[in-house]
């Protein structure tokens, strides 16, 4: 083991954490410069062209007589437990910060969740090759914000590769090597799970103690679930087997199951014969943003359920169950750790399963106390009960960071206020800010993101972590269209702005909303009771009246456009819906 070397490469999204690995695998020879294409351990099309990493990848290189385990992980807040348990599973972290952008807001999550597992950390200021490179600045950020001395700090540009050799003999000689001992019994922490069609789950393990060898039986503490190890071994990246895993390695074990919900981030894999005692921190992740999906085509709900069947073997994070809406037909309520994570979801439900969805306004769970005692936990607001019985209503707040420029600090201040926010500290370094808040998690799953990057001009990041659940004076804003309540519409908003929000909705619908050949009636309503109304007028359109001669083919081509555009629509009474209205209300 003292040959081992096991780290992590953290930063925030777009600081290089992808091309420094990159170089890493160059300068190693663990993949030969002719078929190392750009962000190479970024495997999914997204990943590529978003620029960022989603999942978590593990490789192992040799150099110098080193073996060197690295994990490159996701920066996005939504995947932090996934990060924590990735750090848990190493010595050491590289911290990387673009030299054009110095430290964001997910530097410091990052740099935070390195410093509570006690890990070896090295600061890297990153692209220093580029003309509008503040290295100064930014190293002055190092030692003012996170404690750094000046010597501790190391540049480099991953993208030429200046720097980064003496970087990897920096990482053998600081980061320490594992300490776990072989004669004890097997244990292994899972950092990430992933399906594979001809061996079944395969968890990503780091061995603390023991070993394991091929067909073995092995137990998962968290669900108590045993299985034989088919098959193991190490990343290169790809997998490559081998007959042992010992103390200290990082590797995969093919488990042969067919559900990843078995092999769970965070759980501890012991050997059945002999057990040892499992690690510490493990924790199932919950998801804390939920949004009705639905197809367009509603003979398409088998193949949607098919899809989230196989999509769920690569990503145990999504939850989700079924849905029947009077409005979308037959669906699934789905549950996600955030924006991003909902965003990725629907992506690749649509690209790599060719599906036409209609998602809904994302929300956050509530807990509920009614008058009898009994308490609730919803998540869909057709769920809500009536007032009456409801003696408490709680959301769940968050702890945020908002890493800004100074002069920005005014409109993200007022920006906060608007959004209910509480600003409990603030810490200046160089021309940035940092602001500490609690705010609502509703108020971030609407449009808060965009709103931050506007009046931010873009110079602004954001991160945050669950928090605890508060008191809220909350209402069930129902939507009706031509007097029918429209329940994908539905919202729990804070009594105080209920009449504002259902006034802004309508107005949207309003707009978006195709004319019908009657009056169609636009209404917002709680308990009842119309608090917003708007009206849209009769209208009737003929998209053949243009035409003068020529042969059927010119009408039935117009006409077969027209059926194109309205087959994503959906039908509310007499009402024709665009996907655009389901979507209009998280623009409010």
């Amino acid at each position: 083991m003292g040959n081992i070397r096991n780290f992590s490469i953290i930063a925030h999204i777009d600081h290089g954490k992808s091309t420094l690995a990159d170089r890493l695998l160059e300068i190693t020879g663990t993949i030969k410069k002719e078929n190392l294409s750009p962000q190479h351990l970024d495997q999914l099309d997204l990943e590529r062209e978003r620029g960022i990493t989603i999942k978590l990848a593990p490789v192992t290189m040799i150099y110098k007589g080193f073996t060197l385990n690295l994990i490159d992980t996701p920066g996005h807040v939504d995947f932090s437990y996934e990060v924590s348990r990735s750090l848990a599973a190493v010595e050491g972290a590289v911290l990387l910060v673009d030299a054009t952008k110095g430290i964001e807001a997910q530097t410091l999550g990052n740099f935070l969740l390195a410093k509570n597992q006690n890990l070896k950390i090295i600061p890297v200021i990153n692209k220093i090759d580029l003309p509008n490179a503040q290295v100064e600045e930014v190293e002055k950020q190092l030692v003012e914000t996170a404690g750094f001395q000046k010597s501790q700090i190391y540049k480099a540009s991953a993208k030429t590769g200046e720097g980064v050799e003496k970087l990897l003999g920096k990482i053998i000689e600081i980061v320490p090597h594992p300490s776990g001992k072989e004669e004890k019994p097997f244990r292994a922490l899972i950092f990430d799970s992933f399906y594979d069609q001809f061996k079944g789950v395969i968890a990503y393990v780091r061995v603390f103690d023991g070993k394991i060898k091929k067909g073995e039986k092995v137990e998962f503490f968290g669900v108590g679930k045993s299985v034989t190890a088919e098959s193991l071994g190490q990343f290169a990246p790809s997998l490559v087997e081998r007959g042992t895993l010992r103390a200290g390695e990082i590797g995969w074990i093919a488990t042969g199951l067919k559900n990843v919900e078995y092999v769970r981030v965070g759980d501890t894999i012991t050997r059945l014969d002999k057990k040892a005692e499992p690690i510490l921190g493990y924790k199932e992740t919950k998801p804390f943003v939920f949004a009705g999906v639905f197809p367009v085509d509603r003979d398409e709900f088998p193949a949607l359920k098919d899809a989230l069947e196989k999509l769920k073997l690569n990503d145990a994070a999504l939850h989700y169950e079924a849905e029947n809406s009077p409005v979308l037909g037959f669906g699934v309520r789905a549950g996600f750790l955030g924006l991003l994570h909902m965003e990725i979801v629907q992506e690749r439900l649509e690209r790599e399963f060719d599906l036409d969805l209609i998602l809904t306004s994302p929300t956050v769970p509530y807990r509920l106390v009614k008058t009898n005692g009994e308490k609730l936990e919803i998540s869909n607001p057709s769920s809500f009960p009536s007032s009456p019985v409801i003696k408490e209503i709680k959301e769940p707040w968050v702890k945020g960071s908002i890493v800004s420029l100074q002069n920005y600090y005014g409109p993200i201040s007022q920006l906060l206020y608007d959004h209910r926010a509480a600003i409990t500290d603030a810490e200046y370094f160089g021309d940035k800010v940092r602001v500490l808040v609690q705010l609502p998690l509703a108020e971030i799953v609407s449009s808060f993101y965009d709103k931050l990057k506007t009046v931010s001009s873009g110079f602004a990041s954001f991160d945050y972590e669950i928090g605890e659940f508060k008191s809220i004076d909350a209402v069930k804003l129902d939507i009706l269209v031509a007097g029918e309540s429209v329940d994908a519409l539905s919202q729990i908003v804070v009594k105080d702005k209920a009449y504002k929000t259902g006034k802004a909705l309508v107005e949207r619908l309003k707009d978006v909303i195709p004319r019908q050949n009657f009056e169609v009636s636009l209404q917002a309503a709680i308990s009842g009771k119309i608090i917003a109304a708007e009206k849209i007028p009769t209208f009737r359109k003929d998209v053949t009246a243009k035409l003068y001669g020529g042969d059927r083919t010119r009408k039935d081509k117009l006409l077969k456009k027209q059926k194109k555009g309205k087959s994503r629509m959906k039908m509310v009474g007499k009402v024709l819906i665009p996907q655009e209205a389901f979507l209009s209300v998280l623009k409010i």
